[in-house]
């Protein structure tokens, strides 16, 4: 322990702090197509990675070929303390450590799922990140190209179309997977 003076007292303060403390999980943006060696090198640098994969059958042009993708394309998942990024922020294919302003943990619930996910064997693939009041436009069906407001009603999803003229909006039911979100 070491002594420190904080004006009135004399404190003890750890030598070191316990850098396992602050060991989360973190979303790394890679570059495009670069998840598998970004999981690779993470590994060889000792930090903990994550790339869950998809397995999906590919048309070549000769044959057909099972082929595994990273499920989230452009994103490998690493486990180490922030204190200690330098090292992964320096590994040859990262862009980033994702977050809104600095780099942001992702809640060990989520992580736990996803890895839930992959290990049950079963054929998982990426979907949209669609939330209710997210704008969508329609890509299958008889409603292909309309666009619309993303809702619930009633356990279902609906898209809301608005007049805004006469301030009046309809509603109709729609399956997730015949829209996607609008940028």
């Amino acid at each position: 322990m070491l002594k420190a003076f904080d004006g009135d007292a004399l404190l003890d303060v750890p030598e070191c702090l316990d850098e396992t403390v602050d060991v989360h999980w973190y979303a790394v943006s890679t570059r495009s197509r670069h998840e598998k060696l970004v999981r690779d090198r993470l590994a060889a640098i000792g930090v903990e990675p994550f790339l869950p994969l998809s397995r999906m059958l590919s048309q070549w042009s000769d044959r057909k070929v099972w082929t595994e993708t990273p499920l989230f394309a452009g994103y490998c998942f690493a486990r180490f303390a922030l204190v200690r990024s330098h090292p992964v922020l320096q590994t040859p294919g990262v862009v980033r450590i994702v977050g809104s302003v600095m780099p942001e943990a992702i809640p060990e619930e989520e992580m736990a799922a996803i890895k839930t996910l992959v290990d049950s064997r079963r054929s998982v693939q990426a979907h949209d990140y669609l939330v209710e009041g997210a704008w969508v436009e329609v890509v299958r069906g008889p409603l292909t190209g309309l666009r619309g407001q993303l809702i619930r009603r009633s356990g279902q999803d609906c898209i809301v179309i608005r007049i805004h003229l006469i301030q009046q909006a309809v509603t109709v039911h729609i399956d997730s997977n015949e829209v996607v979100s609008v940028q």
